[in-house]
């Protein structure tokens, strides 16, 4: 297990670890915990009760924060014709086809997510060994399959964050800077959870949200009680 600096077990001694937070309280200590020498990225975890081995409890989606995530995303965009033009017209950083597949054969990975038109799939669906593993593939969960390739990319470039349940129940997500101020932090934090709430499978019974914690780069979890976002 890897030493924690001086700096973090300082900043470790803020966070009564007993205790679980209201999103109000999580969002305002974590700001003060700011000893990094770079904008830490701010993210939560969710731990839920689903079981992602069965299909309708692979819980994955798309949502646009309302305050963007403070990091503009590289897109590029598979398509042909007026999709293509959409594309470009919305400020994809590259649009291609046939070129653009054979380009990340080759072994070029120079991007943060990738749109693709269906027609394109069939093409694109030969990066699936490359693009897959490191979370690139294109899907219509996701809205980055679609023929509607300019609101795709706007939605990205605005701030379009993608989550997905991993193996243990988990979804990781950034919902933006520690420079953001903290009523838009908690904006974006709210936008979020609702749509956590919202992808709730419907054969899960019970508690749903095991557990949220609110963490940033180099600052230690901070516990959230998510049933304080309904008052």
């Amino acid at each position: 297990m890897a030493k924690k600096g001086k700096k973090y077990l300082e900043a470790a001694k803020a966070v009564d670890s007993n205790k679980q937070y209201t999103p109000e309280e999580a969002v305002n200590l974590l700001k003060k915990i700011d000893y990094a020498k770079f904008d830490e990225t701010v993210e939560v975890a969710y731990r839920l009760n689903v079981d992602p081995k069965q299909a309708d409890q692979q819980i994955r989606g798309a949502v646009v924060l309302p305050n963007g995530t403070g990091k503009t995303s590289k897109v590029i965009v598979f398509a042909q014709g007026d999709q293509a033009k959409a594309a470009e017209d919305a400020g994809a950083d590259i649009v291609g086809a046939e070129d653009l597949v054979q380009k990340i054969q080759d072994g070029w990975l120079d991007f943060d997510v990738a749109v693709a038109t269906p027609p394109m799939m069939a093409q694109v669906g030969r990066l699936g060994r490359v693009l897959g593993p490191k979370g690139l593939m294109p899907n219509p969960k996701t809205g980055t399959v679609t023929m509607d390739t300019a609101k795709a990319v706007n939605d990205i470039k605005a701030g379009q964050v993608a989550y997905r349940v991993d193996k243990a129940g988990i979804i990781h997500a950034p919902i933006g800077k520690k420079s953001f101020d903290a009523d838009k932090l908690l904006e974006n934090f709210k936008a979020m959870n609702d749509i956590v709430l919202k992808a709730r499978p419907a054969s899960t019974k019970g508690i749903y949200i095991k557990s949220l914690t609110l963490t940033s780069t180099m600052a230690p979890g901070i516990k959230v009680n998510p049933t304080d976002f309904s008052k």
